[in-house]
């Protein structure tokens, strides 16, 4: 009988030995893989549309005049409300607003034709609601966009009706043009910056979860640390082997979000793609390496993920993405610094939406690399502490039994 080869142990065993684990264990394989992209797909199915648009209002006309009927045209015509409904009185619109059936209220006032034909200053009123927002500011825009054009309209035609230019009466409507060029995001579309942020953030909130739960499978007790080492050759073959799977898999799963964003909802890649991979590769072993420090901190294991979890979930508020950073306390300021997500969204708008030149750029990839150096560097100490005790109270039990 022939003998049955043996494996050298080495970095190769412990990184097959990690794939074994998920056809092992479908736990891990779902959270590190169909999780995330389950979490991508159902966001990318929320903005797919890019930006929210027709979004309904009502309109209480107490006018009832040609010029009423024109702004309420106008008002439907524009690309971010719809004329939905039409009220008798306040208290109805008001209602409407609260039920959440539209999102604002327009009111047109009485003998508004009138006083805008005598050259008096009616106002138009708009009620909507400030808690939301998106929506909010959104109904504004398009009210804003309306009614000033139909004022203008109607400014100028009553100069011109009095003999004045029309080039000298469009110019005293507006004596200082101003010009706007919104950059880099045009359409205001969602998805390329809100979506583009949210997906890092789900990963970020995956991989430290992940790490600590997976390498708290191997320090939860000695016995098992010993054999993962044993399967290495070596303490650091076999933390190499441990990790770099779960970078692979991570890198995947980061490319198959982002072919979603540029494929699919036609996010631009205006930067440099490698130094884009470059960030998301450092990205991903500074989460991994705050999921093993923390494996190999905290016992049991749950208090590693739980700890994992806190201090990473709330990662999107401190981002500076829904709120500036400029505009925070203190504390929320450097807490966004200690995550690697603010690092690696900067670097990520920076060569997707802004396509920032290489000189400009590499501030959050420094950042990101000194994370990996300085997790790395605290992960290999813990581990150096963990053996110099083991061999400690080995020799105690060996001096003991003599």
């Amino acid at each position: 009988m022939t003998p049955r080869p043996r494996v050298r142990p080495g970095f190769l065993l412990v990184f097959a030995r990690e794939f074994n684990w998920f056809r092992r264990r479908p736990f891990l394989l779902f959270l590190t893989t169909a999780l995330p992209l389950l979490l991508m797909g159902l966001l990318a199915a929320v903005f797919s549309a890019g930006l929210a648009t027709r979004l309904s209002i009502a309109v209480l006309d107490q006018d009832s005049t040609d010029l009423s009927r024109r702004i309420i045209r106008m008002v439907d015509a524009t690309q971010d409300t719809s004329v939905a409904l039409a009220v008798s009185d306040l208290a109805e619109g008001r209602q409407l607003i609260l039920s959440g059936e539209v999102h604002g209220l327009l009111l047109l006032p009485r003998n508004l034709e009138r006083d805008v034909l005598s050259a008096r200053r009616p106002e138009v009123v708009f009620f909507y609601n400030t808690q939301t927002m998106t929506t909010g500011n959104l109904v504004l825009r398009g009210i804003n966009s309306a009614i000033p054009s139909v004022a203008a309209g109607i400014r100028l035609s009553l100069r011109t009706a009095q003999g004045e230019p029309v080039d000298a009466a469009q110019a005293a409507l507006a004596p200082v043009p101003v010009q706007v060029n919104p950059l880099f995001n045009p359409s205001l579309n969602y998805a390329h910056f809100l979506l583009a942020a949210l997906m890092p953030s789900i990963l970020q909130v995956v991989i430290v979860t992940t790490m600590a739960y997976s390498l708290g499978l191997d320090v939860e007790t000695r016995h098992r640390l010993r054999i993962l080492r044993r399967l290495g050759g070596g303490l650091w073959p076999a933390l190499a082997g441990k990790i770099l799977p779960y970078t692979l898999i991570f890198l995947a799963v980061l490319a198959i979000a982002d072919l979603v964003l540029f494929g699919l909802l036609d996010m631009p890649l205006r930067g440099d793609r490698w130094l884009l991979l470059l960030a998301g590769t450092l990205f991903i072993l500074a989460n991994q390496f705050i999921g093993v420090l923390l494996a190999l901190l905290l016992r049991p294991m749950a208090s590693a993920i739980s700890i994992g979890s806190l201090f990473v979930v709330p990662a999107f508020g401190f981002m500076g993405i829904g709120f500036p950073r400029i505009g925070m306390n203190g504390f929320a300021y450097h807490y966004g610094q200690l995550i690697p997500g603010t690092w690696y969204l900067m670097a990520r708008i920076d060569q997707t939406i802004r396509g920032t030149p290489l000189d400009l750029s590499w501030k959050p990839i420094l950042v990101l690399l000194f994370f990996v150096i300085l997790l790395a560097s605290l992960a290999a100490l813990r581990l150096e502490a963990m053996r110099s005790r083991n061999r400690r109270q080995a020799s105690a039990l060996r001096e003991a039994a003599r």
